[in-house]
């Protein structure tokens, strides 16, 4: 608008659903539509204009029927939303025309009609409002302005305000909604126009026409009464379309903060600032409302919460997001080796970047290693849209995942990758029950870092093959220091650890064999300690966002693979229900030898017998250590005194069976595989023809997704 001071026109609007108060609060549409113009300057009022708007659903709730007076067959006769403002444009314009006026500002009685009615319905369906729809005074606050004894904002009312400058109510007759709100307004406008009171109308509201982009920092204050929390997102959704779910409430500058998961990913929900309570109060409102066929939830946040997410201090980031106004594209999966001249050719000359090199943001760990993702700015939606269109278009030899982003989400990245670890640290051993190993010569648990992890091995390569990329460097691997992560189904990972004598020789392998090639994949070094080697093996997940405990925190029935057992003797019903311990070679004996060496157990304490049977049913997905090896010791099988051998797998119709083959009295068995209907008699008669006596053996079975473990204890070595 050239000017606000020129012309009122007084608008009212109601829905198909709930009105006054609650209007806009049940994603109802629109169904009528009221206007009159006021001269402030002549004081006069145009033609009183009632337009019906037919709804895309034509159904009206039982409460619009009664304060509408209107019916379905009414509403299907007329015009829809788009072509009765159209109506309205036509008909201001013609009437200012006659005024000799030249611009007007909209009146309205409260803002629900238009921040919660008009701009929401026509974000759905796409339509572009007039610009008159971007600004408009609010009756009330004007009134409070005028009269600020009348009484607080929110509790105004057509009828109380009225009442309170002795204008009398309109006869019944005249009471038809829409009609009836239109001219109290008029009468109101005019009556505070005029003496003793010479109102000026001054508070104008605006709409934002877009999301403005910008950077948060954490020493910056924010109000919790200006933070919700958006639940049930797309997961594809971008700033834009939380901005377009919240059209026509006032979001503040780079207020958008989408929430990303432990792997980086968004997680469906979003933390959302407003400009001020108010439009906190209105946003709280839409709770359950329809982001195309979900639902979303709106719920109260506080500041901490909002700042925690996308409040950033690292100037890199400051930097890149200073340029405001900018598109923020989010590339994943690029080469380690990429560089920007190569994201600036793969982008192309069809989406060039803003300020070339400049515009892109690389993410790095905190020793300046890439992670393989990067930020892009674009000046205007056209080159974004185009980038996006090369969405998993190779670069290199991978290809490459283009995301619309936001700048907090700029900031949880940056946060993410600057501040967590590789490896981070440990939970304290009251979380996770660990087992001393009374074998420090072969595992022994402690902080020093010794240990390297290969990350990324070839799912073919054994144990030839890693120490030949270790090349000049095996000499320093302790013996049995080889230890392969296999996963749940016994295949190799892709992961191994390797201890080393020292923390130095461990750092001098990180650093000259990392990202070395191992047939035709480069393979990740990194440096570790033995503690956190063991928590891996024992079911812990390392990855980018850290260290993940075991599945198995509380005791339970699961594959204690590779673990060894005690005597009938010293065995116990405790000792079934154990977590999954790690390897430790011993030295083999002859079979038919008089007097075994005594196994030792490594079991944490039991708290309470109850403990014994939670979580029985527990599905176990860790991965599984492989028995550890010394360089010397080529494709598992042991050679020198002390080493062990992984035992041999043998298909059968009915499943198959793995063992450790170790020379104990006992040793426990792991079966998959089986037939869902399996008993103990069918897993007896499986292993007939080894030496075991009927009295010399107890069975526990548990049926789980067709895996059964049983606890065997043959009488001499049980080698399968």
């Amino acid at each position: 608008m050239a000017s606000h001071s020129d012309t009122l026109v007084v608008f009212f609007g109601a829905t198909a659903g709930a009105n006054g108060g609650k209007l806009g609060s049940d994603e109802r549409e629109i169904i009528l539509l009221v206007w009159q113009i006021v001269d402030l300057h002549e004081k006069k009022v145009g033609k009183l204009q009632r337009r019906l708007v037919k709804p895309d659903s034509l159904e009206l709730t039982d409460q619009s029927k009664e304060e509408t007076g209107l019916s379905v067959e009414e509403l299907y006769k007329a015009e829809p939303l788009d072509k009765v403002l159209q109506q309205f444009q036509q008909s201001v314009s013609a009437e200012l025309k006659a005024l000799g006026r030249s611009s007007y500002t909209l009146c309205v009685d409260g803002p629900l009609i238009i921040r919660q009615a008009l701009h929401p319905e026509a974000s759905k369906k796409n339509l572009v409002l007039p610009e008159c729809f971007y600004s408009f005074v609010d009756v009330r606050k004007e009134f409070h302005k005028c009269c600020p004894n009348a009484g607080q904002v929110q509790d105004l009312t057509l009828h109380s305000m009225l009442e309170y400058v002795c204008i009398p109510e309109l006869p019944l007759s005249e009471q038809v909604m829409g009609l009836k709100e239109v001219r109290c307004m008029v009468q109101l406008s005019l009556h505070i126009l005029a003496e003793p009171y010479n109102h000026k109308f001054s508070c104008f509201e605006a709409v934002k026409y877009k999301l403005e982009s910008g950077a948060c920092s954490k020493t910056e204050p924010v109000d919790s009464e200006t933070v919700i929390r958006a639940r049930g997102l797309p997961w594809q959704s971008s700033d834009q379309d939380i901005s377009r779910f919240f059209k026509g409430l006032n979001i503040a500058k780079g207020g958008v903060a989408l929430c990303l998961n432990a792997q980086g990913r968004r997680n469906g929900e979003a933390l959302v600032r407003f400009i001020n309570q108010e439009h906190r109060d209105l946003a709280l409102e839409r709770h359950k409302h329809h982001m195309g066929s979900r639902y979303i939830e709106v719920y109260k946040a506080t500041g901490e919460e909002f700042l925690k997410i996308a409040g950033g201090t690292s100037n890199e980031v400051a930097q890149f997001l200073s340029k405001e106004n900018q598109v923020i594209i989010r590339m994943r999966g690029l080469p380690f080796t990429a560089s920007p001249q190569d994201v600036l050719t793969f982008l192309g000359a069809d989406s060039p970047v803003t300020d070339a090199s400049d515009g892109l943001l690389f993410v790095k760990y905190p020793d300046g290693r890439p992670t393989g993702d990067a930020f892009v700015l674009f000046s205007c939606e056209e080159y974004a849209l185009n980038a996006l269109k090369k969405h998993k278009q190779i670069l290199g030899k991978r290809y490459i995942e283009l995301f619309r982003s936001t700048a907090a989400e700029v900031q949880q990245v940056l946060n993410r990758y600057m501040s967590t670890p590789l490896i981070s640290t440990l939970p304290s051993s009251s979380m996770v029950p660990m087992p001393v190993l009374a074998t420090p010569p072969y595992l022994a648990t402690g902080s020093t870092r010794d240990c390297v992890r290969l990350r990324g091995l070839p799912y073919t390569a054994a144990i030839e093959d890693i120490l030949e990329f270790m090349g000049e460097h095996t000499i320093d691997i302790k013996p049995h220091g080889v230890h392969m992560v296999l996963n749940q189904q016994g295949r190799p990972s892709g992961d191994a650890f390797i201890q080393m004598r020292s923390a130095d020789r461990a750092f001098m392998v990180a650093q000259k064999c990392h990202k070395k090639m191992m047939k035709d994949r480069y393979v990740e070094v990194f440096q570790c300690s033995t503690e956190e080697m063991s928590f891996v093996l024992m079911g812990g997940t390392l990855n980018r966002s850290g260290l993940s405990p075991p599945p198995c925190k509380l005791p339970c029935l699961a594959p204690p693979a590779y673990a060894a057992f005690p005597s009938p003797a010293m065995l116990s019903e405790a000792a079934l229900y154990q977590p999954p311990l790690l390897a430790t070679p011993r030295t083999p004996q002859p079979p038919h030898s008089p007097h075994p060496t005594p196994t030792l157990a490594y079991y944490p304490p039991q708290h309470h017998p109850a403990q014994l049977y939670m979580n029985m049913n527990m599905n176990y997905t860790a991965y599984y250590p492989s028995p550890p090896v010394s360089p010397s010791t080529m494709s598992y099988f042991a050679s020198p005194p002390g080493s062990v051998a992984l035992a041999a797998q043998q298909p059968h119709a009915q499943g198959h069976v793995a063992s450790p083959m170790m020379p104990q009295h006992g040793a426990l068995v792991r079966m998959q595989g089986l037939p869902y209907n399996a008993g103990v008699k069918d897993i007896l008669s499986f292993f007939q023809g080894y030496q075991y006596s009927p009295e010399d053996y107890s069975s526990m079975v548990q049926m789980s997704q067709g895996q059964t473990r049983s606890l065997i204890q043959p009488k001499e070595w049980l080698c399968l």
